[in-house]
Formats: structure tokens, sequence, C-alpha cells
């Protein structure tokens, strides 16, 4: 038996204007998977990587990793979940900016009681992105400095929450004065507006000259010869994004006279690749979120079939917070 599912796709890779809306058979899911009537769909850079082919993938084909809705069907051999059941995920194929999709149900979570579903989808990949981020790429410890680009984006506020959590010295990088507002409310002890700071003389003020002994840098290569300068003797430069493109290849060298640095480019797919790391993740990241340690900060939610207004509006720095498409 086959349903029928509203997809968001493209043909070719190119800019937004490449996103289409496609009605599409679905078949019910096959051995192992849950059926999802989608509720809120999360809008990620990433998807940006894919959509313009800085991620090649074959085409035509599916945008967007993460979503949460209820399940309406199950596969044989699936016994974790029923219809009914509310549940997230953030990983997998691209395919999310759907109404209705199959999923390999050991790359879906439920959503915990008294978390509602629109703001599960805000926070899931990008809560899972700050707690690999700050607790197991480079722990944060209580008292330290840590310096953080876009911190007002929608990973950026998450790890400004749980960075004061954690007790860190949280140094948030954003631009004008209504990001960096919406920036400090969320954990940040000082935000630098890159728009009219120097950030790296900034970096040296607040540290007394000694610098940040980690740099959390999703901007790539404008940013790279600052958050070299910025580390202290021995920090770590974790680059996590890309969003003016990949950084330059980095030199043995050039970390040694930078003084000894260590350099990583980390991927969630990586830190929450088995079962158990993912589900482990989300608990830490659901756990905070009941307590009151953080909160989802959706931004604005477009339509589905507006998905190139949401990818024109986060291409351009316009987004704050979490987005999403709602089908």
């Amino acid at each position: 038996m086959t349903s029928t599912a509203r997809v968001m796709r493209y043909a070719r890779a190119g800019g937004p204007e490449v996103l289409a809306m496609e009605t599409v058979a679905l078949p019910d899911p096959g051995p192992g998977e849950v059926q999802i009537r989608q509720q809120a769909v999360g809008l990620n850079y990433m998807d940006v990587y894919f959509r313009s082919g800085f991620y090649p993938a074959p085409t035509p084909a599916g945008v967007g990793t993460e979503a949460a809705g209820v399940v309406e069907k199950v596969g044989s051999g699936v016994t974790e979940f029923k219809p009914g059941d509310r549940v997230v995920y953030a990983s997998g194929a691209p395919g999310s900016y759907a109404d209705l999709r199959n999923m390999p149900a050991d790359r879906v979570i439920a959503i915990p009681d008294g978390v509602p579903v629109d703001e599960a989808a805000a926070l899931l990949m990008k809560g899972m992105t700050a707690e690999y981020l700050l607790t197991r790429c480079y722990p944060l410890k209580a008292g330290e400095f840590a310096l953080f680009y876009a911190a007002s984006g929608g990973v950026g506020l998450i790890a400004g929450q749980w960075g004061r959590h954690l007790g860190a010295r949280m140094i948030g990088v954003a631009s004008g004065a209504e990001k960096c507002a919406r920036a400090k409310e969320n954990g940040y002890e000082v935000v630098i507006d890159r728009s009219r700071e120097d950030v790296l003389a900034r970096v040296k003020e607040i540290t007394g000259g000694a610098g940040v002994p980690v740099v959390y840098d999703s901007i790539g290569k404008a940013t790279f010869d600052t958050s070299i300068k910025c580390l202290a003797p021995r920090g770590y430069f974790v680059s996590f994004g890309t969003t003016t493109g990949a950084p330059p290849p980095v030199e043995a060298g050039l970390l040694q006279k930078s003084g000894s640095l260590y350099f990583t480019r980390p991927t969630l797919a990586t830190y929450c690749s088995a079962r158990p790391d993912m589900l482990a993740s989300a608990a830490k990241l659901f756990d905070l979120y009941r307590a009151g340690a953080l909160k989802a900060n959706i931004g604005k939610r477009y339509a589905l079939a507006d998905a190139a207004e949401a990818h024109r509006d986060l291409e351009a720095g316009r987004t704050v917070g979490a987005s999403l498409l709602i089908p």
C-alpha cells in the first residue's frame, strides 16, 4: 500500500531556485523502518552545502536531515516504536524536507515527555552538535575561556547556554547589535561584534593577552587566520563548519610555530554514528532542556513550500536562532 508525500527536491546543484516541490508515492515502511508524519523540519547550513553542490551528491536528490513528527506506520521487526509515538531524527540520507517520510528506526529518537515536537526539531541536530563539541571533542572546564563563532546562530545559542551550564567563560562572535544581544542573553559572558570590532584584539584584551584554550569555528576560510592567532599555546582549533568556504590546508609547521596547537575537523556523523552514542547525546540535550538550562530559540517558521526563501535567508545571515520548515 502506498501513501502520497509532498517532498522538496532538486534536479541539479545550484542556488535556492533549484528547490522544487514534488508529489510522490511513498510505499509502506520496509523492514526496520518507520513512517513519520512530519510536523516540523529543522533548517541547517548543511542543507545549503548539499543543495549548492559543496557536498557532492547524486541528483535528483532530497534535502535536509532533521525533522520531528508522529509515527504513522512501522515496518516488520520494529519493536521500539509504534503508531502515535512522537519522534525526532537528525541523521541519515538527505530527504527530511517532506510531510511524510520513511526512516530507519535505528536513526530515530523518541521525544521525551515535556518536549514539544517543534522544539525537538529545532533542538536535536544543533543541540547534539553543541554536546559533542563542548563535552567530547574539547571538553570544556569550569572557568575556561572558549571562543565560539556564529554565536547567534542555532548551534551558537545552544552552545552559549551549554557552556554557561558547564561554568565556562563563553566569548561569542556575532554581527550587529541585535545578534550580539541575543547571544549575550544565551550564556555568553562577552560577545564581540565582528561588524565593528577587531576579534583578535578583543580576545587578547578579554584574556589579558593569554588567548583562549579553544576556538570553535564554523566559518572557515574567512576566520582561519584570526582563529589561529586567538589561541593560547597548546590550544585547540575546532573547525566544524565552512560557511565562507573551506579553510586553507593546515601545515604542521604552522601549528608548531603558533604554539604547538591542535587542529581538528570533527563532524556529528562521526560522534553520533553508533546508536548508543546518538541516544546518549540526545539524552544529555533533552535532560538539560527539561531542567530549564537550555531553550530552543526558534527564530522563524517557514512553510515547506517556501524552502528556497529560507535558504536565501540562511545564506544571507538573516536568520537568528533555529529556523523551521512547517509541512
